[in-house]
């Protein structure tokens, strides 16, 4: 990779990583490209070389939001032995980054048709995952034998709930202590 070329990719992951800022911390219905540019310092053309909208330009955002969620919580259960561990440290993890949105972030989300297909892809990835998780715990021995796919599906319609933020207005919790108090209950419940 030339000198030019490496530049390149990380001043487009810098920009990135400050859009997501921008973004997690106030949202981004509100902001025009102008000043999403005059916050960063850089051009409109600048922004340009990332999407060609400001609908493709949150797009990007939002998927650089997930993947990089995704590859967090990964990391955070990569060392962590026993399958009741692995779940709560999971569903504690994506909590934990979903608890960096702002309720703004959150309500631009969902009202945005593009990003809340993001976030609801995400979480069918998660409820696969969990799934594995509960599957794991199922043949050591470490959960009864329950049928792995209804606890994930129940552990499903609850993350679904929660990025449609049905929990949040029936309960008051926020995303991220949602997921902890799931990881909680689920645990709990299928403990051996």
């Amino acid at each position: 990779m030339s000198t030019a070329t490496s530049f390149g990719t990380r001043r487009r992951g810098q920009l990135f990583d400050a859009l997501l800022a921008l973004f997690l911390a106030e949202g981004f219905a509100h902001l025009t490209l102008e000043e999403i540019a005059a916050r960063l310092h850089c051009s409109k053309g600048t922004l340009y070389t990332l999407a060609g909208s400001k609908e493709q330009l949150v797009q990007a955002v939002t998927v650089h939001f997930f993947r990089r969620a995704t590859d967090d919580v990964e990391a955070r259960i990569a060392g962590v032995s026993g399958a009741r561990d692995r779940i709560t440290a999971y569903l504690t993890a994506v909590g934990a980054a979903l608890g960096a949105a702002s309720e703004r972030f959150m309500v631009d989300l969902n009202a945005f048709a593009p990003g809340r297909a993001v976030y609801q892809q995400n979480t069918a990835i998660a409820a696969r995952r969990v799934r594995e998780l509960i599957g794991e715990g199922v043949s050591a021995g470490e959960f009864r034998d329950v049928h792995a796919a209804f606890a994930a599906d129940l552990a499903a319609a609850t993350m679904v709930r929660i990025q449609q933020g049905t929990v949040c207005s029936a309960t008051g919790l926020d995303d991220a202590a949602a997921y902890r108090e799931l990881a909680a209950i689920l645990t709990a419940g299928i403990s051996a």
